[in-house]
């Protein structure tokens, strides 16, 4: 065990240099496209922007921000009730994995808040929640700045608050 500490170690030493030599000069990216947000009963619809930095050829962190462009109204007991997507944003850690110089898959894993607001009966309410955020996606690249994105994330609620999931497909650009 202790021999693999060491190697672990040395390797992660070894690893730094080349690290910081990326991180110093990073990839930039953004990108816009739209989100389906599915929570169950509920089904919302958000437009969203990423802003984010390849640190290294296997990893990146971003910032994402949606709002609210789809609503959605269900019955219960007889009265309608309105949800809306207000807004929501998070950050993340992304791990790529290269499979071809036009085509990457990437895992993520991030924190976020969301807010949604709910109408019906004359009653108002709006609630905003925060929740461990991981997925799965992939960029293929047309050329080398322009790309598509398609991903899936799962968001699990903090405080029995639920879980939902996202679908996204977006234009990403590199700068």
């Amino acid at each position: 065990m202790r021999n693999i500490l060491l190697a672990t170690a040395a390797l992660s030493l070894m690893a730094v240099p080349a690290m910081a030599q990326t991180v110093s000069n990073p990839q930039w990216y953004g990108t816009g496209g739209y989100t389906h947000l599915d929570a169950g009963r509920t089904d919302l619809g958000a437009i969203t922007g990423r802003v984010g930095a390849r640190l290294s050829p296997n990893f990146a962190v971003e910032g994402e921000g949606s709002v609210g462009v789809r609503d959605d109204d269900f019955n219960v007991a007889g009265a309608n009730v309105k949800v809306e997507h207000q807004y929501d944003a998070a950050v993340y850690g992304v791990g790529v994995l290269p499979v071809s110089p036009n085509f990457e898959l990437f895992g993520r894993l991030g924190y976020g808040t969301t807010k949604i607001k709910t109408s019906g009966a004359g009653v108002s309410a709006e609630g905003d929640g925060e929740s461990f955020n991981y997925g799965l996606g992939g960029n293929y690249y047309l050329d080398a700045q322009n790309g598509i994105r398609a991903d899936w994330t799962r968001r699990d609620f903090r405080d029995n608050g639920g879980e939902a999931d996202t679908y996204g497909v977006s234009y990403v650009r590199r700068f």
